[in-house]
């Protein structure tokens, strides 16, 4: 018994050098790489700059070009810790990685995968430097918890919070309702306090010339795919309804349609190829 618990321990420390060997390694990567890649806008401008305020003790939204939940700064503090391009490199990384990995968690094969990552939404997040792949990690998450994360993106992750306030009913009434949704409403309620009613702030975006939203031409098929999500019990007609359901929303937060049929490869590189002819389309017009 003793030498099996020494193996175990072992083999534990072996996984834990692998990591730590793998981090830095990237990190030493990320340097080599940040000159020669573009700036990214938003890591820039607004993601941040928001996380070194917050680390600072002051509001993320002195920055105006920031509009999202408070907690979505703290996830950003270890990237913006480092130098602004090797940040930048670093969220590309974990952008990838993290997309990937919920595509594979999804149910997604290898050329979907594939597909997804090749797609102009995550390229588009990749260019201006977004934290959408944030969002799309709640998905994964148990509810209580991946509340915080669909919401960093509410493009990405409302209709997936009424999929699952449905869900949390059905499972155990307003006893299970309560154990989920209570910690993102006690979060967001104190952030009220420390910062204001900062969910308004965003609806100065809507009128921006880059606004990919089809909104409100959109609304009847987010209806009917939120009813479809509900009646069958299906989270992934929820995250196809989630972008219909915003007046504003940009080509990087659409990644959650094609995680709505990543389940299916043929569907998948379909929708890419859509997006594709729709990008030229939009490049040449």
């Amino acid at each position: 018994m003793q030498q099996i618990y020494s193996m175990d321990k072992t083999n534990q420390l072996k996984k834990i050098s692998l990591v730590f060997l793998l981090v830095v390694g990237l990190i030493g990567v990320s340097y080599l790489v940040a000159p020669i890649i573009p700036v990214g806008v938003d890591w820039q401008t607004a993601f941040r700059p928001a996380a070194l305020e917050i680390l600072s003790l002051r509001s993320p939204y002195n920055v105006p070009g920031f509009f999202n939940p408070p907690w979505a700064t703290i996830v950003l503090i270890p990237f913006a810790l480092f130098p602004e391009q090797v940040g930048r490199v670093l969220l590309i990384i974990a952008g990838f990685i993290s997309y990937a990995f919920v595509a594979h968690k999804l149910g997604g094969k290898k050329w979907a995968v594939i597909a997804l990552l090749l797609s102009p939404p995550v390229m588009h997040n990749t260019l201006n430097g977004n934290i959408d792949w944030l969002a799309m990690l709640g998905v994964i998450m148990p509810p209580q918890i991946g509340l915080f994360f669909v919401t960093i993106k509410p493009q990405i992750g409302v209709a997936i919070v009424i999929f699952w306030l449905v869900e949390s009913w059905r499972n155990g009434g307003w006893m299970e309702t309560i154990r989920v949704f209570s910690p993102i409403t006690l979060v967001t309620l104190v952030s009220f306090i420390f910062f204001g009613a900062w969910p308004l702030r965003a609806q100065v975006e809507i009128d921006l010339w880059w606004n990919a939203s089809l909104w409100p031409m959109s609304l009847p098929v987010g209806l009917a795919l939120l009813i479809a999500s509900l009646r069958k019990r299906d989270m992934f007609f929820s995250m196809g309804a989630s972008p219909c359901f915003s007046p504003y929303i940009l080509l990087h937060s659409w990644v959650v349609a094609i995680y709505a049929v990543i389940r299916s490869t043929p569907e998948t590189i379909a929708a890419v190829i859509g997006l594709w002819i729709l990008v030229a389309i939009r490049f040449f017009s």
